[in-house]
Parts: structure tokens; C-alpha cells; sequence
């Protein structure tokens, strides 16, 4: 994509909420792809050769077995050029999935190796040797590449950082406590940076690393699920025309966590395996006896390790919302969470867990008015929790489903899928969608053109949809939403200071104190 289209459409990034719509995002992107295919080199190299002066060179932090998953799609982009690799673990040792061979089936199709193996325990894949290996022979194996120098393998990424100094962007897919610190690493060095949800799992560090890419426009950085994020179009063309009278609520819900939530700090004190820096794990976090069952798949279950599962899931929900009525910061926060029981001796009691996050919660954030919409209370449900079926379904002996969006008005409900697909309104005003529709999209076509539009940021040094600034409130809500969990209580939020002002001992939750050599200031 060149220069013109983009400076049309979100270059300059508004500071609050840029409200690009899913056309104009499918017009970007389509036009991205085309670019792609437009190779003036072509002589040089064949079809879609691409002169390894016009790449732009990443390095891959974090290659546990979402990291690979996602790597794997990003070596086939011809204008990206995979250089290094990062992650605090050597071997495919510990590693858990949604099956034994899933992954592995995936590796060896993409780099067309049918005997390619992990190693390590044999069993997952996982750790920078297997990322070393799956970059390595998929540009030898399936791309060719004359005169390949090599991926290089780091333990540390202070250390890639430091020495990989032609370096250009960097993809970022660690544990969520490592989020926020390694994007103001990269910021501070200039990288462009794609992260995974969330930007960070504590508010204000959250707050310093978007103020941060605000400060380094020429930066660009991008919030993956904004990739996937579904279309508000017919929903509020629906409230606009008053199908439900005054919007007053919207419910939504997941059925995650879908991986063990762990009640009470882990007894057992395991060695550290081999090949695993379990110091460098836990980065700016306090230390701590090594566990298995604060690292893979499961440390987004711990408040000081992981966001909980509006972290994980609502980023993909919520953003469209947060954009569409325009919400910024509530006022108030109130949770609701399960507990857990337990034995001293013969006597039962109720284990004070402010550690990780509940088997299931619901928390409620009120939201003011702003322009012409009235307050607006956003609920959200986790761990098998959803909101009383409305009557609207009870009468027709019908259910909600099991993950879902509820926007309920004075006057009727628009009931939605998860990400915002199929909209009905069930009690109200009929209508029909607007003719112009684009709620029905492909997201997995959209997830593969979001690559595309980043090399073309990066090279035009325009920032495009689902940049840092446009999360702001989002990343307030989802730790706002740890935080009231955390404390279990009622909270009242002063956004202009950052604080809450009924609990005096829940802002020690807002920060972190990080560890030496992880402070902000020095990373």
C-alpha cells in the first residue's frame, strides 16, 4: 500500500478513539493485499520477489505455543523478515495446548518438513529453539532465500534489544505482565511494535506506554485484536433510530476461563526445568518460587502475571463497543465473584484470595453520559455466568447462548453473538439492517490483511486503526476490572488522577514495584 491511501484514511490517529469504520478497513486492507502483488523487483527474483532492502526486519518475542501459532502466518508476509527470536525458556520442555498434535501438524506443514520434531520432551512445541528452527527452515526450506544468514536465538530480550541494532519492529506474544514493559522498550528504541492483549495487566503502567506511543508518533503500534473485532454498524443504526428506546445497558459474556483457575498458591516447589530462566520469566514481578502452574496457558489466571478473562476476550468484544458509543471512564466499578472453601482441622473456612482471579465473576462499570447518549452501564460475565434470560426468550422457551452481547434499552433488546455477529432485535422496534452491512465479514481474512497495513505503517510512518491510542479505555476497563476483583469491592473511580477514591488500599493495585533492572526508566 503507498503512501496516498493512507494518508486519506487515519493517518493522523485522533488521540481519543479513532472511530474508523469495518468498510473503510475492508477498503484498506483490500488495497494492501493488491500492493503486495505489485512487485517492481519481480525480475530480479520471480514472482512476489521482494529485495531484502524493502523488508521490514521483526524480532519475535515470546515463542511458547501461541507465539508459534501466530508466527507461522506472519513468514509467509514477503515484506517481513523474521530476524530473531526471544524467550527465557531453550527447549520445548512444559508446554500445554488444546491437543498433543495440533501444533506440531501445523509447524510441519508450514515449513514443509513432515518429520520435523520439538525435541525437549517430546511432546509440545515451544522455547526459541523451536523458533529458531520453524524461522530457519521455512526461509530455507519454503522461500528459498539465497545467502540466508540465519535467525538468531535470545534468552533476553534486554539483550536483543541491545545488540540487534538494525532491528525494526517487534511482535511481542509473552505472558501479559511482560506486555507493557517490553513495548516501552521498544518504543524507547524506536521499534515499531505489534502486542498482544493486553497493553499491560496494571493501569498505570497501561497509561505510561500509551502516553508513550502518543509521544512517538513515528512509532507505530498496533493492539492485535483489533484485527478480529466485529461491526457496530447495524446495532447502532438500530439504537440511533430508537428500535429499543434509550439504550441503558450492554451485557456481555464468555465462557472463559476454558484453563485450570487455581484457588490457592501453589504448595509444591518443583526444580526449575532445564533450559528455563525462570528469573527472567517473571521480568519486573516480585520473585518467587518457580511453578508450572504460573507459566504456560495458565498465568493469565494470576493478578500479578495475567489480565483474567476480560483481558483475554474482551479486547475482541468490546473494543467496537467502547468506539461506537463512545465510552471513556466509568465511575464506578462494582464485582461480583465466586469464592472458594476450604478445611483448617475440622473447621471450614473461606480462603482470602486477593492472588488470582475468580472461578467466574460478573463486574458492572457505569459509564456517564457523553454527547447525546445518556449513562450507559456495561456488564460483563465470565466463568459460565451470563445475564437472566430476558423474557423475551423465557416466554419461547429459549436460552441464552453460551458467550454473547445483550444491548438493552428502555423500550426493547438487541441480542448479538459474542463478537457483535447476527444482530436480532428480540423485543422493540423491527427493523432491517442497513443495506450497506458489513457485519458479516471474514476475520480471518481481516487477521491476515492487518499484517500488510502494519509493514505499510512502518514504512509510511502513518499510524492506521488499532494503534495503542485508540485502546485508552479499554485498558483502563479491563484493569479496572482486575482491580475490583482483586479488592472485592464497590469502587469509585477518579479518572483524572487515576485513583480510586472510596478504598484507600486498592491503588497499591493501580502500580507495580518492579523489580531492578525492570523499571521503565531502565529497561
Amino acid at each position: 500500500m503507498k503512501k496516498d491511501i493512507l494518508q486519506n484514511v487515519a493517518t493522523d490517529v485522533p488521540e481519543k478513539n479513532n472511530a474508523m469504520n469495518r468498510r473503510k478497513f475492508v477498503e484498506l486492507a483490500s488495497s494492501a493485499a493488491l500492493a503486495f502483488t505489485i512487485v517492481p523487483r519481480h525480475v530480479l527474483g520471480g514472482k512476489n520477489y521482494v529485495a531484502p532492502s524493502d523488508k521490514i526486519t521483526l524480532a519475535y518475542i515470546g515463542v511458547g505455543t501461541q507465539g508459534i501459532r501466530e508466527l507461522l502466518p506472519m513468514l509467509a508476509v514477503p515484506e517481513i523478515q523474521v530476524v530473531a527470536v526471544c524467550d527465557p525458556n531453550k527447549e520445548a520442555r512444559g508446554y500445554r495446548d488444546w491437543g498433543i498434535n495440533y501444533l506440531r501438524g501445523e509447524i510441519r506443514k508450514t515449513i514443509q518438513k513432515p518429520d520435523w520434531d520439538c525435541g525437549g520432551d517430546g511432546l509440545i512445541p515451544g522455547g526459541r529453539d523451536n523458533g529458531k528452527s520453524i524461522v530457519d527452515t521455512y526461509y530455507t526450506n519454503v522461500q528459498k532465500q539465497q545467502n540466508y544468514k540465519g535467525c538468531t536465538a535470545y534468552e533476553d530480550v534486554r539483550e536483543l534489544l541491545d545488540k540487534e541494532k538494525d532491528l525494526d519492529a517487534v511482535k511481542i506474544m509473552t505472558p501479559d505482565h511482560l506486555h507493557g514493559i517490553l513495548c516501552m522498550a521498544a518504543i524507547k528504541r524506536g521499534k515499531h511494535v505489534l502486542v498482544h492483549k493486553p497493553i499491560s495487566n496494571r493501569l498505570a503502567e497501561g497509561k505510561k506506554v500509551i502516553e508513550m506511543a502518543r509521544n512517538n508518533p513515528k512509532v507505530i503500534t498496533h493492539l492485535i485484536p483489533w484485527d478480529s473485532n466485529g461491526s457496530m454498524e447495524t446495532v447502532m443504526s438500530w439504537i440511533n433510530a430508537g428500535a429499543i428506546g434509550t439504550l441503558k445497558e450492554v451485557h456481555n459474556w464468555t465462557n472463559r476461563p476454558v484453563w485450570p483457575q487455581y484457588p490457592e498458591l501453589p504448595k509444591d516447589k518443583p526444580p526449575v526445568p532445564d533450559g528455563f530462566n525462570w528469573n527472567l520469566w517473571l521480568g519486573p514481578e516480585a520473585d518467587r518460587a518457580y511453578s508450572p502452574d504460573y507459566t504456560n496457558m495458565v498465568f493469565r489466571g494470576w493478578y500479578d502475571f495475567g489480565g483474567g478473562s476480560m483481558a483475554d476476550m474482551g479486547h475482541y468484544s468490546l473494543w467496537t463497543v467502547f468506539n461506537a458509543l463512545k465510552l471513556t471512564s466509568p465511575t464506578v466499578v462494582i464485582p461480583n465473584r465466586s469464592h472458594v472453601c476450604d478445611f483448617n482441622g475440622a473447621v471450614p473456612f473461606r480462603v482470602n484470595n486477593d492472588f488470582s482471579f475468580p472461578m467466574a465473576s460478573m463486574v458492572r462499570f457505569k459509564y456517564p453520559a457523553n454527547g447525546n447518549r445518556g449513562p450507559v452501564d456495561l456488564c460483563w460475565y465470565d466463568g459460565g455466568m451470563r445475564p437472566p434470560i430476558p423474557s423475551e426468550l423465557f416466554d419461547n422457551n429459549k436460552e441464552l447462548p453460551e458467550e454473547g452481547m445483550m444491548f438493552v434499552g428502555d423500550n426493547g433488546k438487541i441480542l448479538t453473538g459474542f463478537n457483535v455477529q447476527d444482530p436480532k432485535i428480540i423485543s422493540g422496534k423491527q427493523m432491517d439492517a442497513p443495506k450497506t452491512n458489513t457485519d458479516q465479514r471474514d476475520q480471518v481474512a481481516q487477521t491476515s490483511a492487518a499484517l500488510p497495513l502494519f509493514v505499510n505503517a512502518c514504512k509510511t510512518g502513518k499510524q492506521y486503526p488499532g494503534n495503542f491510542s485508540e485502546a485508552e479505555y479499554l485498558t483502563e476497563a479491563v484493569n479496572l476490572y482486575a482491580l475490583a476483583l482483586r479488592t472485592n469491592k464497590l469502587l469509585k473511580y477518579d479518572a483524572a488522577n487515576v485513583r480510586i477514591t472510596n478504598v484507600a488500599d486498592a491503588n497499591k493495585y493501580i502500580s507495580r514495584d518492579y523489580r531492578k533492572g525492570w523499571e521503565p526508566e531502565n529497561i
